[in-house]
C-alpha cells in the first residue's frame, strides 16, 4: 500500500483557509497513488485552546471535509480535530483522531494523553479506548502528538498493528525527542510509524515538521523537514509479518502485567 504524509502549514483557528489549502494537496497525494493520507494533529485549526472558538459537534466540519475527501478521491484520509460529543455532561471536547474511508466509513480515536505541559488537559478531556482499524488488509492503530511518550499504549496493541499514525503539533524545540520517540516506536513495536507534523509558527510556537516514515527495522523510508512537504512510502502487512518471524524480539518482551522486578 503506497501511504501519504501531508507536512502541512496551519492557519490559525481558521477552518475554511486550512480546507482551501489542504484540499489540493490531498488530491495530489491521492494522484500519486496514495491510499491513506495522514494530515496533521488539529490541522483545521491549529493547536487551540480557545474551545468556545474551535470546538465542533462529533461529526462536526471537520470530519465532514476528512470524509468529503477521502470519498472525493477514493483513498482513506485522517487528522485530529477538537470534537465534542452530543449530550456529553463534560464540556471539554476531546481532541479525536478522525479516521475517514471512500465508503463513508469514520472511525474516532480520542486522545488518551492531553498534553498538560501546555495546559491541555484544562481544555479537553482524555479518552480512555485504543482502537485498530483494517484499512485494506493493513492493520492501523492511530494515536496523537503527546501519547508518542507513553510506549506502554503502543506496546498494548503491538500484536495486532501494522502501522501507527501519529498526527502532532510538535514544537521545533523538542524536535530531537519527536525524531527519537517515532524511531523507538518502529523499532520496539516492528511495526511501520507515520509521524506527521505541522510547520510554520502559532503561538510564539515554532514547528519544523520533521515528518517521517518509518519502517519495522527503523529505516527512515521518507522524511522532510521545515517546508510544506508530501512524504510518500509503499509499506506492507507482509513485511512486518517477515520482520517479526526474522527476529522474534516481541516474543522476549516479559507480560508487565506478571512480572514484576525482584
Amino acid at each position: 500500500m503506497k501511504v501519504a504524509a501531508i507536512q502541512h502549514d496551519t492557519v490559525w483557528e481558521d477552518r475554511d483557509a486550512n480546507f482551501r489549502h489542504l484540499a489540493p494537496m490531498i488530491a495530489a497525494a491521492a494522484g500519486a497513488g496514495a491510499r491513506l493520507v495522514v494530515l496533521t494533529e488539529m490541522f483545521s485549526t491549529g493547536f487551540s485552546n480557545d474551545i468556545a472558538k474551535v470546538t465542533e459537534p462529533e461529526g462536526g466540519p471537520s470530519s465532514q471535509f476528512l470524509l468529503e475527501m477521502a470519498r472525493t478521491h477514493g483513498t482513506w484520509v485522517t487528522g485530529s480535530c477538537p470534537e465534542l460529543p452530543l449530550g456529553r455532561p463534560d464540556e471539554r471536547p476531546f481532541n479525536s483522531h478522525v479516521i475517514a474511508g471512500p465508503d463513508g466509513t469514520i472511525h474516532r480515536y480520542r486522545k488518551i494523553h492531553p498534553f498538560s505541559y501546555a495546559g491541555e488537559d484544562r481544555f479537553y478531556a482524555g479518552g480512555d479506548e485504543l482502537i485498530t482499524v483494517d484499512i485494506e488488509g493493513l492493520r492501523v492503530s492511530p494515536f496523537v502528538c503527546y501519547d508518542l511518550r507513553f510506549a506502554d499504549e503502543f506496546w498494548q496493541l503491538a500484536a495486532q498493528t501494522d502501522l501507527y499514525i501519529v498526527p502532532a503539533n510538535w514544537p521545533e524545540s523538542r524536535r530531537l525527542h519527536w525524531q527519537s520517540l517515532l524511531l523507538a516506536r518502529a523499532i520496539e513495536n516492528q511495526a511501520y510509524v507515520i509521524g506527521t507534523n505541522r510547520v510554520g509558527t502559532a503561538n510564539n510556537l515554532a514547528y519544523s515538521g520533521d515528518s517521517r516514515i518509518i519502517d519495522p527495522l527503523g529505516e527512515l523510508l521518507a522524511t522532510a523537514s521545515r517546508t510544506e512537504s508530501i512524504l510518500l512510502a509503499d509499506i506492507s502487512a507482509e513485511y512486518v509479518a517477515e520482520v517479526r518471524d526474522r527476529f522474534r524480539f516481541m516474543a522476549d518482551r516479559r507480560r508487565s502485567d506478571i512480572w514484576q522486578p525482584a
